[in-house]
């Protein structure tokens, strides 16, 4: 049988599947004395591009990242690795909370995000601090690129998916792979997805493919 089409809307691209650029990405370089901080926070790719404008002390700092991906980003990038998580912002909070609240955190994020566990974390006495090094708007690749009825459509994040139905409508006909809860909670109500069975593009492409 013949392999649907699939389309992965994401900032990165892979393999076998057609690549859409759905975000474009605009970084910021505000002033940080990396000094000041025992552990970082990094829930994405895109922070350790907005960290090449910086000199490299961060990369002293152990990095607590989001999930095993971001964790081997990290360590490419030449940082250390405190722990990492399950790939969920949520999961996280969990992890901080397992250290002396005494330790000085900083959070290295997008200008909008989809979880809140920093705030959860700093409720219970938690110190950390937040950096905004980048954001991202809706990418103008949307505006051109034409999705078959019956094609397969991968998701990896909320803004993703908000991009995405700026310009276009989904179909009965597709079939909808996010990467995970998060992304689903960008979905309409009345659109029927498939959730990843790991937080990450292989497992999204793996389930598309099935």
């Amino acid at each position: 049988m013949k392999q649907k089409p699939i389309y992965l809307f994401s900032l990165t691209s892979h393999d076998g599947v057609t690549h859409v650029n759905s975000l474009h990405v605009n970084y910021f370089t505000p002033e940080i004395d990396f000094k000041k901080y025992d552990y970082l926070v990094i829930t994405s790719k895109q922070v350790l591009e907005a960290l090449k404008s910086y000199d490299e002390s961060w990369k002293s700092i152990a990095v607590l990242a989001v999930s095993d991906v971001t964790a081997k980003a990290v360590k490419e990038a030449g940082g250390k690795i405190l722990e990492y998580g399950s790939g969920y912002g949520d999961n996280l909070s969990e992890i901080i909370f397992s250290y002396p609240k005494e330790k000085k955190w900083l959070y290295l994020r997008a200008k909008e995000i989809a979880s809140d566990f920093i705030s959860v974390c700093k409720q219970n006495g938690y110190n950390i601090d937040e950096a905004v090094v980048y954001e991202t708007s809706c990418s103008h690749d949307l505006l051109h690129v034409k999705v078959e009825d019956d094609a397969t459509l991968i998701f990896t994040s909320p803004s993703s998916v908000t991009c995405f139905l700026k310009h276009h409508m989904f179909k009965d006909t597709q079939t909808i792979v996010v990467i995970g809860k998060t992304t689903a909670k960008a979905m309409p109500y009345h659109v029927k997805y498939k959730i990843a069975d790991e937080p990450t593009m292989q497992s999204c492409i793996q389930k598309a493919k099935e």
